[in-house]
């Protein structure tokens, strides 16, 4: 917190279950909130991170230390509300200045009711959270005139010590919508705002995971009248109306709870039916065809993120967000790695070699290249294209 701000907010304590502590300034609302904390270096887009639904249940660490400089606005956002369980950042920065800004962070974060920690040792905390891996913790949040107390900081330890870990929890149920909808609005343009997508090729229908607005959008650009249904939907249903596509969203949580959505993904590629999976649509795919998903010791959050795709050797910068990851090891003779991480090697894609599927692990939907992995959309649409055409000649 710079030092210029020091008193306008009240104390904050951030505990985590390994028994460390921080005390620091609350600059959103007051209250508790619990979750796995995780870091993310990414130095832009803190607005679309908290409200992207792959956040939920977890405690998002900011490490580019100024985190606040352009505000926010009602546009850049990737679902309804702020999905992340809470903020940690370094310094707030005394001013938000940006032309499309409407509010700054401290006071959109208080509108949104979301728990945010400024003024603590980031490089500590992620240090911490990469020799041990991401872990529990708790965000205390007091009032004006409270202290951070010795039985604050023991009822926020016991908070931290007290949340469910994060593998098992299926939470794609929890951030999925309610009802089925429709999706045209299309990509933003500068002195326009988002487009329409008024005249659409392709009919995709699109499960909720948790999916985020801009991959949407991206959909609807590409001529995609897109219908989003729940995580649940059975893939009889889905089938019944006759798709060009199907698209599988991220989302957060363990993949392998989700047999639900397991199930109806296998049923769905069986069918030949054009499929496309980002994020936990990337893993839930590989479960589908039989491999196996593990829990990553601190995971991939950033927006600096090198993948190489293996049939062309081209490397894109990505951005990335995942707590589990595919073992390549265990995958079937039919399916085949497209694309690894330049980080760790870890698994980033994968293809059926007998259908029409496809899936990749990062988010091609946000900008960090700016646009360098976009074209496994268009992969998506040729894709369709190539079906619908061997169906009408069939």
């Amino acid at each position: 917190m710079l030092s210029s701000l020091e008193g306008k907010f009240p104390p904050a304590i951030l505990a985590l279950a390994d028994g460390s502590v921080f005390i620091g300034q609350s600059i959103g609302a007051a209250g508790t909130t619990v979750g796995e904390v995780v870091f993310n270096t990414a130095i832009t887009g803190y607005q679309e991170i908290l409200t992207d639904p792959s956040y939920c249940q977890q405690i998002v660490t900011l490490t580019y230390p100024h985190i606040g400089n352009y505000g926010a606005n009602a546009e850049d956002v990737e679902s309804a509300k702020v999905q992340a369980a809470g903020l940690i950042i370094k310094d707030l920065p005394l001013l938000a200045s940006n032309f499309r800004g409407e509010h700054t962070l401290s006071d959109y974060l208080a509108a949104e009711h979301t728990l945010a920690v400024a003024g603590i040792d980031t490089r500590r905390l992620t240090r911490i959270l990469r020799t041990g891996g991401a872990q529990n913790g708790a965000i205390v949040a007091l009032a004006t005139g409270e202290a951070p107390s010795p039985g604050r900081i023991e009822a926020a330890l016991a908070a931290a010590r007290a949340a469910p870990p994060m593998v098992g929890l299926d939470l794609a149920r929890v951030v999925t919508t309610g009802q089925p909808y429709d999706w045209r609005e299309a990509e933003w343009v500068l002195g326009s705002g988002y487009g329409t997508q008024d005249a659409p090729r392709f009919q995709v229908v699109a499960y909720d995971f948790g999916v985020k607005r801009n991959i949407l959008r991206m959909l609807a650009e590409r001529g995609c009248q897109v219908t989003v249904v729940p995580a649940t939907t059975p893939a009889e249903d889905v089938l019944a109306r006759r798709p060009d596509g199907v698209f599988l969203s991220n989302g957060p949580g363990d993949p392998e709870p989700c047999d639900y959505a397991i199930a109806a993904t296998r049923a769905i590629i069986d069918s030949g039916t054009p499929t496309f999976g980002i994020c936990l649509g990337h893993q839930i795919m590989a479960l589908a065809s039989g491999a196996s998903t593990y829990k990553m010791k601190f995971g991939h959050h950033g927006a600096n993120h090198p993948v190489k795709d293996l049939d062309d050797g081209r490397v894109s910068i990505t951005s990335q967000n995942h707590g589990f990851a595919v073992d390549e090891k265990t995958l079937p003779a039919n399916v085949r790695a497209t694309h690894v991480s330049l980080f760790d090697g870890t698994l980033q894609g994968l293809a059926y070699v007998d259908k029409p599927a496809f899936c990749f692990q990062g988010h091609p939907e946000a900008s960090p290249g700016p646009h360098d992995i976009g074209y496994l959309f268009d992969r998506f649409t040729a894709l369709m294209e190539k079906h619908k055409a061997e169906a009408a000649n069939a």
